[in-house]
């Protein structure tokens, strides 16, 4: 049997959500000249570009975009595409949904080894119940939901379509 899909998100209330978050963005960090956004690789990576573009049509701040990549069986292996220059800079850990915290927390991980000057959390979908303390500072969108749920983020390329609760 087939779980039903509801739809939670679709396509242009995604966009609508995105340039919320945007605005948020410049307006907690309107004195920055450039943001590292990290996206967790996939659909992380996807909406942190879909952020980041946003992000550089409402202001004038520049988007530096980096891919962390992370092995959910083996979480402690997690290596990020760009680790040059981290020091001192604001970086904006994304992905699509926050679970338990469990991969936000791994994901932060390669970003201890810099003296950054401040790490914050976007998704574009927040369940609410976390196993570990990990809070997003930027959530497209908050749901409560039980342990048996599941939330699905669906792409097409580099677009996000839609959202389903499982």
């Amino acid at each position: 049997m087939e779980a039903t899909r509801n739809i939670i998100l679709n396509t242009d209330a995604i966009r609508k959500k995105i340039g919320r978050m945007a605005w948020q963005i410049y307006e907690d960090h309107a004195q920055e000249k450039e943001l590292v956004f990290a996206g967790i690789r996939d659909k992380g990576h996807i909406v942190a570009r879909s952020l980041g573009r946003k992000l550089e049509e409402i202001s004038p701040l520049r988007v530096r975009q980096l891919e962390v990549t992370l092995d959910k069986t083996n979480p402690k292996r997690v290596e990020i595409s760009d680790s040059s220059n981290l020091n001192g800079k604001t970086i904006i850990l994304v992905d699509d949904v926050a679970n338990s915290g469990r991969t936000l927390l791994y994901a932060l991980k390669p970003f201890l080894e810099f003296l950054p000057s401040s790490i914050r959390i976007a998704v574009l979908i927040d369940r609410r119940h976390k196993s570990f303390p990990i809070t997003p500072d930027y959530s497209g969108y908050s749901l409560s939901t039980t342990l048996r749920d599941h939330i699905l983020v669906e792409m097409r390329g580099e677009e996000i379509e839609a959202a389903y609760l499982l």
